[in-house]
């Protein structure tokens, strides 16, 4: 192959240079970042123009006193978009919404704290799932949920539970009684290292042990006393959780974890979540039944009588 060659030396190719690492000052109109033909434009037009979203209206009587609220709208873009992209949790949402640009967009960077966002979670579940209607309604008469064939499936998720705080009534009076055996054994101890003048450190040490403990069995006790066992198919109770009771130990890929059977039935011709539900259950062969009743019911909700009537799951 012949070499090209300039005034009798080899050419050599020459590009500009560039750099990932540095930034640069611009101005950002928020309007302009949320595109036509995207997902959060999508998102951004439906909660501003077709959702009815008064029902959160009763949650802030705060016109003669007290701060204003975020607006419900903004939190539901920025925790809907978030969930599109697999980010879950109330911290990494509002650490976006600093500096992820899209976020900024959908907020109007008013950067919500993320307890407002975890609260706002936890505690609007009546609201969300109206909306969860009006949304399938929406998508109803835009024309893109088929009927003609419903998938169901589930996956396994954690809860914010330990599931060494798991067990029937009798396993859990069980570990009672062996955490008040190692106080007394400790108090023992105590009193016999206080009599040879022990180190007084080591002393403290075992006196935050105690402590930590009786605030354990305290919690069992509660739980002892507030709830029953739950009973199995077979009549034989079944674990519960001190910290989470409807949650449930089940087998993952991963190993066992403390959580639910999140479960969606989705229609197949654009993959519209039409039911979903979470399940303190670890198998699914129970589960077909409520969620074709609750996919019945939310047809129902939105005007169509007996969605299963021709259709196929």
């Amino acid at each position: 192959m012949d070499k090209v060659t300039t005034h009798g030396r080899e050419a050599v190719a020459r590009y500009k240079e560039y750099d990932y690492t540095q930034g640069k000052f611009i101005p950002v109109y928020f309007d302009k970042q949320i595109l036509p033909g995207t997902f959060e434009y999508t998102l951004h037009y439906l909660i501003d123009k077709e959702i009815d979203l008064s029902i959160f209206d009763l949650r802030y009587q705060n016109d003669d006193t007290g701060a204003p609220a975020y607006d419900p709208a903004i939190l539901l873009k920025i925790i809907l978009y978030a969930y599109s992209k697999g980010i879950t949790t109330s911290r990494d949402i509002a650490q976006c919404c600093r500096e992820n640009i899209i976020f900024m967009a959908l907020s109007a960077d008013t950067r919500p704290h993320f307890t407002t966002i975890a609260d706002f979670i936890s505690s609007a579940d009546k609201e969300i799932i109206r909306l969860f209607l009006e949304v399938l309604m929406t998508c109803d008469e835009m024309g893109l949920i088929g009927k003609d064939m419903f998938a169901v499936d589930g996956c396994k998720m954690p809860s914010n539970a330990s599931k060494e705080w798991s067990g029937t009534k009798e396993e859990l009076r069980h570990k009672k009684e062996k955490m008040e055996q190692a106080i007394r054994q400790i108090l023992k101890r105590h009193k016999e290292a206080d009599a040879a003048e022990k180190d007084k450190e080591i002393n403290e040490q075992e006196e935050k042990y105690i402590k930590t403990i009786k605030s354990k069995v305290k919690k069992i006790k509660e739980f002892l006393k507030e709830n029953e066992d739950k009973p199995g198919k077979t009549g034989k109770p079944i674990k519960g959780n001190i910290t989470d009771n409807e949650s449930a130990k089940m087998k993952t890929s991963h190993g066992v974890i403390q959580g639910y059977n999140g479960v969606a039935v989705v229609d197949d011709k654009h993959q519209i979540i039409v039911h979903a539900e979470a399940f303190g259950a670890a198998q699914e062969h129970d589960l077909l039944k409520p969620m074709v009743e609750g996919t019945k019911e939310n047809f129902k909700e939105i005007g169509d009588k007996d969605v299963f009537k021709k259709q196929n799951l």
